[in-house]
């Protein structure tokens, strides 16, 4: 994934009527995202201690993803970014860590 394609699919996440549901996935892609950067500069013993958070950040990104994308598809909005996006966990974390960097640059 690459920034302009996160923008693409971050675009249709923020056009959808489904405000509370798009409000919790960015947030949890926010949280993980952090939790990801904290991991980076943390020591061995608290990568330890951060590797349960981070899974279950991970989780709830999914989870929240997953739950957005069947609401926005029963209310006949565009869930193509979806099935875009892809199930690799790794390539959802990635888009978690885009959606940090664009929030944070809008809101200058």
């Amino acid at each position: 994934m690459d920034f302009k394609e996160a923008e693409q699919i971050l675009q249709i996440i923020r056009s959808s009527n489904l405000q509370g549901l798009s409000v919790l996935f960015l947030k949890s892609a926010v949280r993980y995202a952090q939790i990801r950067v904290d991991w980076y500069f943390a020591d061995q013993e608290e990568r330890i201690e951060l590797d349960k958070e981070r899974t279950r950040a991970h989780e709830a990104l999914i989870s929240n993803c997953n739950a957005l994308a069947r609401n926005m598809k029963v209310s006949g909005e565009d869930d193509s970014w979806r099935k875009r996006l892809g199930d690799d966990r790794k390539r959802i974390g990635d888009f978690a860590c885009y959606i940090h960097a664009i929030i944070g640059i809008d809101v200058r």
